[in-house]
């Protein structure tokens, strides 16, 4: 499991989340989310997780936008469930990819 985790981990450091470009000062263009330290496989480990999920999110999306305008706050929050789906997506694709590595690793030996 271990294994398969630093190769998510890996994946994931070099696999910024992204958000669709515009003109927003409050938000960046990209983000890493860093796995390391993190067992995906335990309760903390996924809630941890989410919490930098959510970090990474409002870093590329921008935090507490309605205060500014209740467009910008509808578009903040738009792009915060989209940063969210991104991620899990690849984290599940990069999980598949890990689990049909070590399936082929075992069927080698």
């Amino acid at each position: 499991m271990k294994i398969g985790i630093v190769a998510l981990a890996a994946l994931m450091a070099a696999a910024p989340a992204f958000a669709a470009p515009r003109d927003n000062p409050f938000s960046a263009d990209s983000a890493v989310l860093d796995l390391r330290g993190l067992d995906l496989a335990s309760v903390e480990g996924q809630q941890r997780l989410a919490i930098r999920m959510d970090r990474v999110a409002n870093t590329v999306c921008g935090e507490g936008m309605t205060s500014i305008h209740l467009a910008l706050g509808a578009q903040a929050r738009a792009c915060h469930a989209d940063v969210i789906a991104d991620i899990r997506t690849r984290i599940t694709a990069a999980t598949a990819n890990a689990n049909n590595a070590k399936a082929n690793q075992l069927a080698l030996r």
